[in-house]
Formats: structure tokens, C-alpha cells, sequence
């Protein structure tokens, strides 16, 4: 009786057994690795999301709010940022020392409040930068009014914008539609 029970019993894989885990780890491995290697990929389309949504963002609050919002962008690539502007204030130049800026209602930004988007700054978006802006203005600047349209000065329509990020291998554009601010997003060739 013993003799039949240890013949039973298996101390180890088969063979099949043995290759049919290897050829499963292996599907994986094919399916995975290249997810994992376009890690800056995916980054670089999490910021340009980011940045729709906050142009978007930007157009229903100077409508909810009867007033101007600005979207700054940084001269040196590592962001933007919302401002509040005012008639007497469109005109003005950026300064960071005396901008007003739109408080960010989620708080999730840096200064606990103040809409700013700060690349190096934040875990998700670290090698990303804003590699360009064309306006037709030729300005760092996206202004919208009181129906969320884009203006270049108080009551004139502005041009077509385009905001272009990248990671250093990749880019993708963003392109925002003269008076009506429609957003359109692609791969930067």
C-alpha cells in the first residue's frame, strides 16, 4: 500500500508543465517590455492632456467669471500658468512677483492654491518641456474673454496659437484655433 502512494505522488514539473509557464512568461514579457520603454511616451501624453484641460479650464472660468484668464507660458520651457487679468492689467507684462494668479480649485499645484504647472517640480511630467509657442501675436501668452474665446487685446480677436511639448525624443502639438479657442491635438512631425 505504501509502495502504490509514493508512485502517486510528484515531487516536480513535467516537462509540458515546465514550457507552457515559460511560454506564458515570455507572451508577457513580449506584450510588457515595450509598455515599459515608452514610459516617456506616456508622459508626454499625460502633459499634453494636462495642458487641453487647462485651456479648457481656462475658456469656462473667464466665462463663469465675467473676466479675463491668461495661460503664461514659461520662457524657459518648465510650465505655465493661469492668471486673472483685468482691462487695466491686459496690456501688462508677465511678472511672477506681481502676477495675480487663478486659484486652482483642486489644490493640487504648487503654493497651495495658485494655478501653476511646474514640469521639474512635479513627479509625472519631470522631462517634459514646452519646446515652443507660436502666436500669431508672437507673444508667451493665451488670453481668453468673457466667452471663452482667444483675444490679443480687450474686444480683438486673436490669432491661431500653437503650444508644442516634448521629452527630447518625442513632441506632440497643440494647436488652438483663432477666436473660437477650439483645441486640436497631434504628434509633432
Amino acid at each position: 500500500m505504501t509502495h502504490t502512494v509514493l508512485n502517486s505522488m510528484r515531487f516536480g514539473y513535467t516537462l509540458i508543465e515546465a514550457s507552457v509557464v515559460l511560454v506564458i512568461l515570455g507572451i508577457a514579457a513580449i506584450l510588457l517590455v515595450p509598455q515599459l520603454s515608452n514610459q516617456g511616451d506616456t508622459e508626454l501624453q499625460g502633459a499634453a492632456r494636462q495642458l487641453v484641460a487647462d485651456i479648457s479650464w481656462a475658456q469656462c472660468d473667464a466665462v463663469a467669471s465675467q473676466g479675463y484668464r491668461r495661460l503664461h507660458f514659461y520662457a524657459d520651457g518648465r510650465g505655465w500658468c493661469l492668471l486673472d487679468i483685468t482691462d487695466s492689467t491686459f496690456a501688462d507684462s508677465f511678472d511672477a512677483a506681481t502676477a495675480v494668479f487663478a486659484e486652482d480649485p483642486w489644490r493640487t499645484r504648487r503654493g497651495g492654491g495658485d494655478f501653476i504647472v511646474d514640469f521639474p517640480n512635479d513627479d509625472r511630467y519631470r522631462f517634459v518641456t514646452v519646446s515652443g509657442i507660436t502666436t500669431a501675436e508672437g507673444g508667451r501668452d493665451l488670453t481668453f474673454d468673457r466667452l471663452g474665446g482667444t483675444v490679443s487685446a480687450p474686444a480683438l480677436g486673436a490669432g491661431a496659437a500653437t503650444v508644442t511639448l516634448s521629452d527630447g525624443t518625442d513632441s506632440w502639438r497643440v494647436d488652438i484655433a483663432p477666436v473660437t479657442g477650439r483645441v486640436a491635438v497631434s504628434r509633432a512631425k
